[in-house]
């Protein structure tokens, strides 16, 4: 395997968010070699798992227009209908939802779903129950935003703290243009983030499927195909 792709595939960058975790892991580390060697193991194991969580891969976008394009690593967890968070302001009617639950071993660096026009962020702060759970949606921390399309239509994407996830990052502003695959921001420990289609527009996932920020297609403004459906084999 030539020596450039293993690079880039097993040695990620560290996301800059990372690294002053990786700097208190490394000083603990120090520590509890101090104390004892065993102890200084199981340290030098949990700064390797830190500088694996917050790796920052490269990643290939399709750029073909009209392309929705998953936001985030994980597993897709929910696909249905339901209304958009209410401080968006998109009215009450329910649109197709794809939320992807993103474990802890995920990369967490989130990317822009589709090429745009920031319109509204907003943060509410809740609880921290299990991301998995269908009341998470509702009931815990989260950041929502609207993104106005370049053919006119809206989209939203909501990062949802999870039980162990106590931060939500998101590097993005109201008005700023974004392109597709554009990281956006991040969620420590353990989250979920849910993508709302316009109105029509069938999912070309499965609940399910594995999803990989900023390459995987979740549906296709363009296309009339129908919600797809999977099979575990």
């Amino acid at each position: 395997m030539p020596l450039p792709f293993v690079f880039k595939t097993v040695i990620c960058p560290i996301h800059r968010a990372g690294w002053p975790f990786v700097a208190i892991f490394v000083v603990a580390t120090a520590g509890l070699w101090w104390l004892a060697t065993p102890l200084g193991w199981i340290g030098v194991l949990l700064t390797l798992w830190c500088i694996y969580f917050f790796r920052d891969p490269e990643r290939v976008s399709p750029t073909r227009g009209g392309l929705m394009i998953s936001p985030a690593d994980g597993t897709v967890h929910v696909i249905d209908e339901a209304v958009p968070p209410p401080e968006l302001k998109m009215g009450d009617q329910p649109r197709p939802r794809v939320a992807i639950f993103m474990n802890a071993l995920n990369v967490h660096v989130n990317r822009i779903p589709c090429a745009g026009k920031i319109s509204t962020i907003s943060y509410r702060p809740g609880k921290f129950l299990n991301a998995s759970l269908d009341k998470a949606s509702v009931d815990n921390e989260r950041n929502s935003v609207r993104l106005v399309l370049e053919n006119g239509q809206d989209i939203a994407f909501v990062q949802i703290a999870g039980l162990i996830a106590r931060r939500i990052l998101c590097d993005i502003k109201v008005g700023q243009t974004v392109q597709t695959g554009e990281r956006f921001g991040m969620i420590r420990f353990g989250s979920r983030v849910e993508v709302f289609l316009p109105t029509g527009v069938n999912p070309l996932v499965a609940v399910g499927q594995t999803s990989i920020a900023g390459e995987t297609v979740l549906a296709d403004l363009k296309s009339q195909e129908p919600t797809r459906h999977g099979e575990t084999r």
